[in-house]
């Protein structure tokens, strides 16, 4: 099953693209589910500040019992997991494990629920393949109080076979990424590792390394693009349980307008 969405709700710059111009904050998650007609959405802003559970229960509240929810991991259990950073490198990597109990301690209103499907854990690019982050990976699911753990990387250096290996034998999901084609950065390689398939499209913004974080998602999709999706996808959720496909190109409401787009692609599709 192909379930769709898009990677956080909650932007000022949708409104009047996307949302009413004067909706409430408070208003945007029921809007996304009842008015858009989404029921899964990838929570983002996870990673930024560690969410207390009342908020979390407080996004369960706001949406239907069938709406489903993925939430991405607090950037101190992916990106601020070394003592220091220094000219030579990276230090030891920190013990974190306090970091994870109170995650998974803000996680339980939504598992309890039974509307978290998975964490995904996405690693910068100075995290390397090497033993120290593979023990890590290991240590990052035994951690997660049995929530499934969907990796994505950012190093061009994980992209071989033996990632996908590893990731499987660990019982890891891999996250699919649509991102430019530029040098360093992961390619799409449409694969599963686990029972759950994960993808995320980032557009692809040629100014990706040259730009503030917060335009490097300006990117609409083009017809044809999206086209080009359509059969890996389908391909993924054949061999998965569930496939999550998540549009990341947030800027000025693409996301939304591809996510709908695509959705009529799969549906034409499917009637074929």
């Amino acid at each position: 099953m192909i379930k769709l969405g898009t990677s956080g709700f909650s932007f000022d710059d949708w409104k009047g693209p996307i949302y009413p111009p004067k909706l409430k904050k408070q208003d945007m998650l029921p809007y996304y589910e009842k008015e858009l007609g989404f029921k899964y959405l990838e929570i983002n802003s996870t990673y930024y500040t560690l969410p207390s559970p009342k908020s979390m229960e407080g996004m369960a509240k706001k949406t239907s019992e069938d709406f489903e929810f993925t939430v991405k991991a607090f950037k101190g259990m992916t990106h601020e997991i070394w003592d220091k950073v220094g000219a030579t490198g990276r230090s030891p990597l920190l013990d974190n494990r306090d970091v994870f109990e109170k995650f998974n301690f803000s996680m339980k209103p939504l598992k309890e629920a039974g509307r978290l499907r998975c964490i995904l854990a996405q690693f910068p690019p100075w995290f390397h393949p090497v033993k120290e982050n593979l023990d890590y990976l290991r240590a990052f699911k035994d951690r997660t109080a049995d929530i499934p753990v969907v990796v994505e990387f950012r190093n061009q250096a994980w992209h071989k076979d033996s990632t996908l290996a590893f990731l499987k034998g660990e019982g890891l999901g891999y996250c699919v990424v649509d991102e430019p084609r530029l040098p360093g950065l992961m390619p799409f390689n449409p694969r599963a590792t686990s029972p759950l398939g994960y993808f995320r499209l980032h557009g692809r913004n040629p100014n990706w390394f040259n730009v503030p974080a917060s335009v490097r998602y300006d990117y609409l999709y083009s017809e044809g693009e999206l086209q080009e999706f359509l059969l890996p996808i389908q391909e993924v959720a054949g061999c998965t349980e569930t496939t999550f496909v998540f549009f990341n190109n947030c800027h000025g409401g693409s996301a939304v307008k591809n996510a709908l787009r695509f959705r009529d692609m799969l549906q034409l599709k499917l009637k074929e």
